[in-house]
């Protein structure tokens, strides 16, 4: 009897691990699935930008700020709604993310003007944060530490995916539909997406469940950082916008101050000044996206203007970044988890200095092959940099906190897409004013390629120094948990 007794339990628990495996697996699916839509309509966008522009007779600085104007609201509203999902349900916000962003491309591809097409990119982009400032935390809140780094490789290359996939279908659509197929192609998947998450992701996960919700710190954070975008973007059209851009920074460390004071902040400051693999591994994540973001902005439009390609040949080519991606996340991330992840994240940060190093020699006469392999080079190093760099992140701090986290170092790489846009804007308008990117204007749009690359590589060269200080010995074989 006795026996049978224990044979029972051991059928009850081995029922309940696989039925626990198989929820486990269908979230990283799912999540996985969504997280493909944000890259997905970013790097399709790239593609179309000179379509865009003879649309709408828009200049180079206009083209810029069409990628610009989408990262901004990840950059603003990323770390709110880590908070929210912490407090009022993970799923719920993720689930709300896909909903608003369904609603914003659908606005997008019936833009009319310019202005428009930019207000409802700032929309759309705001559906995108909601949706990426949950889905990491979602992930750590059901993956073990000992397997995360493998599951962050996958949904790191599900994004890469959605970053190859889209120069591919956008070069194909802008070549025989027209730009704005782009955008009804990403109304259908979206809502696939959503029908995913209503109906085969189960559960809930609020681990801060019954704190408050600091709304106080929540405006402040997003005023200041509005401010201070808009000024930098726009700090040389006259003193006003200067005095913007100091007032945004002025109140960035006011929201620090205001969030050291509070009970329940909506970002705990401690992260920052207390746990030493949490700063150095977003410093290092800021860094590595303002100096490497630019590739494929550049790259498209030097395909197109400069080799004179087709936006179908140059979305072919732009592939090769993300397919490295999408090929050696999952390799990588599983590596995390046996060996230093911060180093393999610095190593990643190397190999892509490099890369920008070889792209302030391209030029007219550079043969294709070249520039794929540069492609090739920063996408390795991107591959290595990513899920293992997550996997730290999200290994140094407690579970209720992983919303905030994950909000957090998805905010300081979108600042940092957002700090690369704003030097390519600021470098247009002093290199080619209001002027087309064209062929006329090609030795202009060459000057301030190189100028940029050249800055981006340095820019590299200190993030790796960044990412050196999260590197406690040589026998660090885990992420560790620094937190306090």
């Amino acid at each position: 009897m006795k026996e049978k007794s224990e044979n029972t339990i051991e059928k009850t628990v081995r029922g309940s691990d696989q039925e626990s495996g198989v929820s486990t697996m269908v979230t990283l699916f799912v999540v996985s699935a969504v997280q493909f839509l944000a890259p997905f309509m970013m790097s399709s966008v790239g593609v179309a930008l000179p379509a865009i522009g003879r649309e709408f007779s828009a200049s180079a600085a206009q083209l810029s700020i069409i990628e610009t104007v989408y990262i901004l609201p990840f950059s603003l509203f990323l770390l709110p709604a880590g908070r929210l999902g912490d407090i009022y349900g993970r799923k719920k916000i993720f689930t709300t993310g896909i909903c608003v962003f369904i609603l914003g491309t659908l606005m997008v591809s019936m833009a009319p003007t310019m202005e428009l097409f930019i207000l409802f990119r700032f929309f759309q982009g705001s559906g995108g944060a909601m949706i990426t400032g949950t889905s990491v935390a979602i992930l750590s809140s059901v993956f073990p530490p000992a397997k995360r780094g493998k599951a962050m490789g996958v949904i790191v290359a599900f994004v890469y995916l959605g970053l190859s996939l889209g120069p591919v279908l956008s070069g194909f659509m802008v070549t025989h539909l027209g730009w704005r197929w782009i955008f009804y192609l990403g109304v259908f998947v979206e809502l696939v997406a959503l029908y995913l998450t209503v109906f085969t992701l189960k559960g809930e996960w609020a681990d801060a469940r019954g704190e408050r919700f600091d709304v106080l710190g929540a405006l402040v954070y997003c005023a200041s950082l509005f401010c201070l975008t808009v000024g930098v973007l726009n700090q040389d059209k006259g003193v006003a916008y200067v005095t913007l851009m100091l007032g945004g920074l002025g109140g960035m460390l006011a929201f620090l101050v205001l969030e050291s004071l509070t009970e329940s902040p909506i970002f705990d400051v401690s992260l920052i000044f207390r746990n030493r693999i949490f700063a150095f591994s977003n410093l290092a994540t800021l860094i590595n996206y303002a100096a490497s973001f630019g590739i494929a902005f550049f790259f498209s439009l030097y395909l197109q203007w400069v080799k004179g390609f087709t936006p179908q040949k140059a979305g072919l080519i732009l592939i090769v970044q993300p397919l490295f991606q999408m090929a050696l996340s999952p390799y990588f991330g599983k590596l995390s988890d046996r060996i230093s992840a911060p180093a393999l994240a610095t190593t990643g940060m190397a190999i892509c200095a490099l890369g920008l190093a070889l792209a302030t020699q391209i030029g007219p006469p550079t043969p294709l092959w070249a520039v794929m392999v540069i492609l090739g080079i920063m996408g390795s190093g991107f591959g290595m940099f990513s899920s293992p760099n997550m996997a730290v992140v999200m290994g140094s701090v407690k579970p209720k906190q992983y919303g905030v986290a994950s909000g957090f170092t998805a905010t300081m790489r979108n600042l940092g897409m957002l700090l690369c846009m704003t030097l390519i804007t600021l470098i247009f308008h002093r290199k080619m004013g209001s002027q087309a990117v064209s062929h006329g204007s090609r030795e202009l749009f060459m000057e301030s390629m190189h100028l940029s690359m050249m800055i981006f590589t340095c820019l590299s060269l200190v993030g790796i120094l960044a990412s050196f200080g999260r590197i406690r010995s040589p026998r660090d074989t885990g992420t560790g948990n620094d937190s306090p």
